[in-house]
């Protein structure tokens, strides 16, 4: 099969792309994506996402290596493997984060991706269900949507005001140089169900003429002749075939997905690559490099005299939820994982808030994400904003089937195990606001027994997790150890962009996935601004 441009991957990038570039009927676009369609309920109704982090048909069932951040622990780590990518299956948590991430990575020398350059394609993508603004977009694809606001964390939004932190109604309407604040998350959501970029990007344009949709296709390598990308080579169902591409190949895996194919197709740093057997086409030593993620350590209160989820998990109460769902599309099974945040200033030296702790009018066993506890409970999860520490993807075989390594390195830096210090302790100060008193028991995670810094550190490690914001692995910038430029082109190749979070140079200080989405859509008015009537338009051909 050939058309104009190739996509890898139908996730949170991928969709908004195949969208856009197929605005034009005279351009042609072949996607292909690993996973099925998004047909569960788990992922239409938000609060299924409990029921995806592992879900062995909707992820790549992917582990974090055992590492000294993690105590030794080979944590989950979830990636999406279905229409959608990881938009399918994440808590919808929509935050933008600062607007000094975007000035910084502007500052790192990539030209046109400072925050004055990124907001219009914010804007671009969102139906936001509030009013429009210089801020938020209305015409967008995207719904976007207020979080259900359960009394208790109206409790906890209260308490926040009473440590001293500014009440904003919109998290996603913050001005440079902001302090410490708490509000209400936002989702991607519109009306009761899920507003994944497969929804609401791809499903509208699925009957295009010009675009041909590939699902449960691997893809084993990029296709190069000389320096420049044609094609991919990809199996489904015991065969294997290619697509090829007159324009450009794009890969839109993610963080975990692109340094990935990159490495499979050669293009990596010469010494690993021998080592696991791959021919070097490429040499670029960045590739899987620069690994950044957060890491969020819980707190839980158990709670008297509020209604939080855990009690209305099972039973008579669960069905009254599910009745109030389908009636109002409101209540319990709206919630994501987080339903308000606070952003705080822990560590002397930084500039503007450096931990987001994130609240949930409920509580999980043994603080993991997954089966809510059965008595009433009242969990903080702290993370830091902008870690230090840096880790790697790498290949381990040629084979595309097999897992690549996968290690952030959580806690390698002195600054990343202060603030995840101070984060925790933040949370305790919070807990113990008078607005909480009549409300909170005796802290149950980490536990009153836990006081001394290095007793805090030692929690962490031993039960932290990933929030799922994994970035950064095809860096962007001019620099030898980055992978793409500002235009998202791969350094050295032609005819090949990287478009989705693994080309962020740092971390976003919140959520990843809603810059992931305006990274596509910023690129791909970077693919059609340079100039598509330069490559023959090809009509999508069948296998």
């Amino acid at each position: 099969m050939r058309a104009d441009y190739v996509i890898v991957g139908a996730g949170s990038a991928g969709c908004v792309l195949a969208n856009r570039l197929t605005e034009d009927p005279g351009t042609t676009v072949v996607l292909i994506e690993a996973g099925g369609h998004d047909r569960s309920p788990y992922i239409h109704i938000p609060a299924g996402f409990l029921k995806l982090l592992d879900h062995p048909r909707f992820t790549w069932g992917f582990h974090a290596e055992p590492d000294r951040g993690t105590n030794g622990r080979a944590i989950l780590y979830p990636r999406g493997k279905v229409l959608g990518g990881s938009s399918s299956i994440n808590g919808l948590i929509y935050v933008r984060g600062q607007p000094e991430d975007y000035d910084h990575w502007a500052q790192l020398g990539n030209r046109g991706w400072s925050w004055e350059d990124c907001l219009p394609y914010f804007r671009k993508a969102e139906r936001w269900e509030g009013e429009g603004s210089d801020v938020r977009g209305k015409d967008g694809p995207l719904f976007t949507s207020r979080m259900d606001r359960p009394p208790l964390c109206q409790i906890v939004i209260e308490a926040g005001r009473q440590v001293g932190l500014e009440y904003r109604e919109d998290v996603n309407n913050l001005p440079p140089g902001a302090g410490d604040s708490i509000g209400w998350c936002q989702q991607t959501r519109g009306g009761r169900r899920r507003a994944s970029t497969a929804r609401t990007y791809l499903r509208p344009v699925m009957k295009r003429p010009n675009l041909r949709l590939v699902t449960n296709a691997l893809v084993h390598r990029v296709v190069f002749d000389g320096k420049r990308a044609t094609g991919v080579e990809f199996s489904r169902g015991g065969g294997s075939e290619r697509a090829e591409a007159a324009g450009e190949v794009i890969l839109s895996g993610g963080a975990v997905g692109s340094p990935h194919i990159l490495q499979l197709s050669g293009v990596g740093d010469p010494e690993h690559l021998g080592r696991v057997g791959i021919p070097v086409v490429h040499e670029l030593r960045g590739v899987g490099r620069n690994m950044q993620d957060h890491y969020v350590v819980r707190m839980t209160h158990p709670i008297h005299g509020a209604p939080t989820a855990n009690e209305r998990a099972r039973g008579l109460p669960l069905a009254a939820e599910v009745l109030r769902y389908l009636v109002t599309g409101k209540g319990m099974l709206t919630y994501s994982a987080s339903l308000c945040a606070a952003s705080v200033r822990v560590l002397e030296e930084s500039a503007t808030p450096d931990v987001q702790c994130s609240f949930a009018p409920g509580s999980f066993k043994d603080g993991q994400i997954g089966q809510l506890e059965e008595e009433p409970g009242l969990t903080g999860g702290a993370w830091q904003m902008r870690p230090l520490s840096r880790g790697y993807v790498e290949a381990k075989s040629p084979d595309p089937r097999m897992a690549p390594a996968i290690n952030p390195r959580y806690l390698s830096e002195e600054a990343d195990r202060r603030a995840v210090i101070g984060g925790l302790r933040f949370l305790r100060r919070l807990f113990a606001a008078p607005a909480l008193a009549g409300y909170v028991g005796p802290e149950k995670l980490p536990g009153a027994q836990v006081q001394r810094d290095d007793e805090l550190l030692d929690y962490a490690r031993r039960n932290g997790n990933t929030v799922y914001h994994a970035s950064c692995t095809c860096m962007m910038g001019p620099s030898a150890a980055c992978v793409v430029d500002s235009e998202l082109r791969v350094h050295g190749l032609h005819g090949l962009r990287v478009i989705d979070a693994s080309v962020m140079p740092a971390v976003t200080s919140t959520n990843t996935n809603a810059p992931t989405i305006m990274i596509a859509e910023k690129g791909a008015e970077m693919i059609r601004r340079a100039g598509r009537a330069a490559a023959p338009k090809i009509t999508v051909e069948a296998a």
